[in-house]
């Protein structure tokens, strides 16, 4: 496993990190569960991002009780804060935060988190609170560093004007070769002012893994049958789509890896991407991901890649 710098934090992370979104605490079964998490470790994995809305509590639940006895500093610990939490929590207030904080750090049994994110921009609260709020909470030494997710390209930049608060470091962004948006503008911006990329569903929901065939249910256990984890790959399971992630095999074959392999490699490209978050729900795939990292691949593969996806 290789590391690389989250933007100008001294967080030293593993390129490829462990997501709960889904799975922990809700779509997989505990035991099994902690096998993945103690499978992570195995593999060199350090970074574990979750977030307080994740069943709602039960992913940090979860994670709390499992890395109880494990030295702290052994594992970067990331969450976040904004989706609702009940019907009167939700937002960026300096309240919410502070109350919402409080709590996670609670479920994940810890006095503090390294990177603490924004889950989306709220426009119902003044940039100014919230940054005052953020600021505050790594004063306190209830977490290090900062960072936002699925922000636009102008609030990012707001922040970053403001002056006396906290920076971010991170943002948390969906990209995939399936979902490219944020080079237009948020990557460009991030990387000229110190904020790295940890990428959410760099595999598209599964998708580029190519266990989705056209014109084929879904295989059975996978995640787009399952009831709580399938809900959101609806937009994906085209079969224009999925016929043209097989046209990626024979390419991904040719760099020697699978292609959930070759797809984690295509996000790991990016310099300003420090991490890619996968989920897993059985130790093996963790494994088959984490030999993504330190892949060295033609660039004229990617290419033939990216001009294959771009007709779809």
């Amino acid at each position: 496993m290789l590391y690389r710098r989250l933007g100008s934090s001294d967080l030293q992370v593993s390129e490829i990190s462990l997501g709960s979104w889904l799975t922990f605490g809700v779509g997989v079964e505990a035991d099994r569960a902690r096998s993945v998490v103690e499978k992570s470790f195995e593999l060199g994995i350090n970074f574990i991002d979750t977030a307080n809305v994740y069943g709602r509590g039960a992913a940090e639940e979860f994670l709390g009780e499992t890395l109880k006895d494990r030295a702290r500093d052994s594992y970067v610990l990331a969450t976040k804060v904004y989706f609702p939490m009940s019907a009167t929590d939700r937002g960026l207030s300096r309240a919410q935060i502070e109350k919402q904080l409080d709590a996670s750090l609670k479920r994940l049994r810890t006095d503090y988190v390294d990177l603490y994110q924004c889950h989306r921009y709220d426009e119902e609260t003044p940039l100014e609170e919230t940054m005052a709020a953020l600021t505050a909470a790594v004063r306190s030494g209830k977490a290090r560093y900062i960072g936002f997710s699925e922000w636009p390209a102008e609030r990012i930049r707001e922040a970053l004007d403001m002056a006396g608060v906290e920076k971010f470091v991170s943002s948390q962004p969906q990209y995939s070769l399936l979902w490219r948006h944020p080079e237009s503008d948020v990557i460009p911006l991030c990387a000229e002012n110190g904020i790295s990329q940890i990428v959410w569903s760099p595999l598209a929901q599964g998708v580029l893994t190519g266990k989705y065939k056209p014109g084929s249910p879904p295989p059975a256990g996978s995640r787009a049958t399952s009831e709580e984890m399938g809900g959101f790959i609806g937009w994906l399971m085209r079969d224009e789509t999925l016929g043209a992630v097989q046209r990626l095999a024979p390419l991904a074959a040719e760099a020697g890896l699978s292609l959930a392999q070759f797809a984690l490699a295509w996000v790991l490209r990016e310099p300003n991407v420090a991490s890619a978050i996968v989920g897993a729900s059985r130790p093996e795939q963790l494994a088959e991901n984490a030999a993504a990292s330190g892949a060295k691949v033609d660039p004229a593969l990617f290419a033939q890649a990216e001009e294959i996806l771009s007709q779809i």
